[in-house]
């Protein structure tokens, strides 16, 4: 399947939770910036878009990031119970290292104003936003042969210190992005055996949520 003529529905297949297959080289800057046009794309509540997206190349800031998420995934694996933690402990949790750049993704509910048109009565559009600009970079990315990893375990006091996020500004996610030998066709944690993922007519509902 050439890169050059995925469909977005060949993208919405083919994109994986990147972890281990990263290269090692760091995507090319005219590749990055288009790919993050494509989140800045992305429809927000009220055309507020509320995102922002922090670069990181610096090793030594990988690193400590890197160590951080460590510690983080050596306290989750600790309170699993020891069936549960034998099954996680060979899954990798993220690359970011491996991927030599990180994209952290934030959010500001202040942009847009006091008033944003459509976010009064469901205030969550506003994070919603950010994350459907996290969708359209991973389908982006994905089109362009360039995995994205989604780094979830770190404490966000953490994060918003490391890459200097100032008062009211959240992290919303830390995205790996890096060229990638391949996607595994398998999710990670089909493969190996965390959790298995639900057919659609489990989750299509008609008219209620009961029938």
């Amino acid at each position: 399947m050439c890169a050059d003529h995925l469909s977005v529905y060949d993208a919405i297949r083919l994109r994986r939770d990147v972890r281990a297959e990263f290269t090692g080289d760091v995507v090319d800057d005219a590749t990055l910036w288009q790919i993050l046009d494509a989140a800045h794309r992305a429809p927000s509540v009220g055309n507020s878009q509320p995102w922002d997206f922090v670069v990181v190349r610096d090793p030594l800031t990988l690193r400590r990031f890197a160590d951080h998420v460590a510690g983080k995934r050596v306290e989750f694996r600790d309170a699993l119970p020891a069936e549960r933690a034998a099954t996680f402990e060979p899954i990798k949790i993220e690359g970011i290292i491996e991927s030599g750049t990180g994209i952290v993704v934030t959010y500001d509910h202040h942009r847009g104003g006091p008033q944003v048109l459509g976010r009064a009565t469901v205030p969550e559009t506003g994070v919603y936003s950010a994350v459907l600009a996290i969708q359209n970079l991973w389908l982006a990315a994905t089109a362009e042969q360039v995995g994205v990893g989604w780094v979830s375990f770190y404490d966000a006091e953490f994060l918003t210190d490391l890459v200097g996020l100032p008062d009211g500004i959240r992290p919303v996610a830390w995205l790996c992005i890096g060229p990638v030998h391949e996607f595994q066709r398998v999710p990670d944690l089909e493969r190996f055996g965390w959790r298995a993922g639900r057919p659609l007519a489990d989750a299509v509902h008609q008219e209620t949520y009961r029938n």
